[in-house]
């Protein structure tokens, strides 16, 4: 039976059902720490609703390390397609029952003068001594003002919508945006044959394979996914940094935007205005895709040191070279002369933290924290890109993130079973435990 909500009281409260919200569950059922987990939708939403059907992972299986439960599957240098990571994350739930709520959003989060927290959701509300916010970054789906200035005829989507070409009208398709949804559209599209028109932004790049492994292995041996935030000189620009594009499709493999060039995409540079139909573009398009192609070899340089220093025995592999370069191309495209239909927004999402109703936040409305405890006694967050590694947002390493907020939450409770004791006073001190 599910646990109840409205006029409940709970020792800790986790807002979020995904991979953040059910690691943190897990660590703390071990620990003995009763609480509650409220999802909006059910566990997987995100991975059912926002992907595409051909999504797939550009991490390799062997980097899925929730706590209690890492793959266990027999393709561990594979990728995971999008209803494989649904029925992953499924298993999980079975494997320990978390005391999890579904289909319940909670739609306001204040604190009380004496320290507990008030919550309140679409079935009532509740109280709860401590709280886990793990409702990740990608809230609202982020589509520039300028979208309103796009023919009414255009079909216009967000990429949390696209699901595969033929859902798209017949014809030309605008992909704006070069992350890692973006580039993989444009070559799910590019697969099935639509003629692609690519607004190409700033993201890196990085190769799939390099000198006889993924370089995700290389990276990982190397000890970058366990580097901490705080040994970073800047660490607000890095959690702002655009990941590196990268497919697992297939077995994985390079996305190189010029070879699709090569082969018929219209490359465009960072797109800036839209006037009767007529699309504007920046004259950055090569200075974006050297830019790509210099970190994807800073990388390989990095490997190659390693390898050096280490005197590992992997066979040698030439650098790539460039199989297409853009030529001086008119900054504007006529959507109706170049036949599109449709335009794809690959443009992000944004935070939305409006429903919690406390100081938490700075000037960009980014959660103020140190691994994920914030300066509100009892208030935490978790599955943030960056919250303390690379892969705090992933499956990688959230359940690090996960242990150690768990801990945290746990020596807060005891010191308010001491402070209770001895003063009768609530948990106000004991939540201001400073974070190691």
């Amino acid at each position: 039976m599910s646990p109840r909500l409205a006029g409940a009281h709970y020792p800790v409260a986790v807002v979020g059902g995904g991979q953040a919200g059910l690691s943190v569950s897990y660590c703390l059922r071990e620990r003995g720490i009763e609480h509650v987990v409220v999802e909006a939708h059910r566990v997987g939403h995100e991975w059912r609703e926002r992907r595409w059907d051909s999504f797939c992972l550009v991490t390799p299986n062997w980097q899925c390390k929730l706590p209690g439960h890492p793959y266990r599957g027999s393709d561990p240098d594979g990728f995971m397609v999008r209803d494989e990571i649904v029925r992953y994350l499924e298993e999980y739930v079975a494997l320990f029952a978390p005391p999890l709520v579904e289909g319940v959003s909670v739609t306001g989060l204040h604190r009380t003068a004496r320290g507990v927290f008030e919550l309140t959701t679409t079935r009532g509300e509740f109280t709860a001594d401590q709280v886990v916010v793990a409702t990740g970054p990608h809230h609202t789906p982020a589509v520039p003002r300028m979208a309103e200035r796009l023919p009414g005829p255009i079909e216009q989507i967000h990429s949390s919508r696209y699901r595969n070409p033929d859902r798209l009208p017949d014809g030309s398709v605008l992909v704006v945006g070069t992350g890692q949804s973006g580039c993989q559209i444009a070559e799910d599209l590019h697969l099935a044959g639509r003629q692609v028109h690519l607004a190409v932004g700033s993201a890196p790049r990085v190769a799939r394979f390099y000198r006889g492994r993924d370089c995700v292995a290389w990276l990982d041996e190397m000890g970058h996914y366990a580097k901490g935030i705080d040994s970073f000189d800047d660490a607000s620009a890095v959690r702002m940094r655009v990941n590196h594009y990268v497919t697992g499709r297939d077995g994985g493999r390079d996305i190189d935007l010029r070879a699709f060039a090569r082969d018929g995409m219209r490359l465009y540079g960072r797109l800036t205005g839209i006037d009767e139909g007529v699309l504007e573009f920046a004259d950055d398009l090569k200075i974006n895709l050297d830019r790509a192609d210099a970190v994807a070899d800073g990388i390989k340089d990095a490997i190659d040191a390693y390898i050096t220093a280490h005197g590992i025995q992997a066979p040698d592999e030439a650098r790539y070279r460039p199989v297409w370069e853009p030529s001086r191309q008119s900054d504007a495209l006529d959507l109706a002369e170049a036949g599109i239909t449709s335009v794809v927004w690959s443009t992000g999402f944004t935070r939305d933290h409006r429903w919690i109703g406390i100081p938490a936040f700075d000037g960009r409305g980014y959660p103020m924290h140190r691994r994920g405890a914030t300066s509100t006694p009892g208030l935490y967050f978790l599955g943030l890109p960056w919250q303390y590694s690379w892969g705090s947002g992933r499956f990688e390493a959230v359940g690090r993130d996960a242990e150690f907020l768990a801990d945290h939450i746990d020596a807060s409770r005891r010191l308010a079973d001491v402070c209770g004791a001895l003063t009768g006073a609530p948990t106000e001190l004991a939540a201001a435990l400073p974070v190691g």
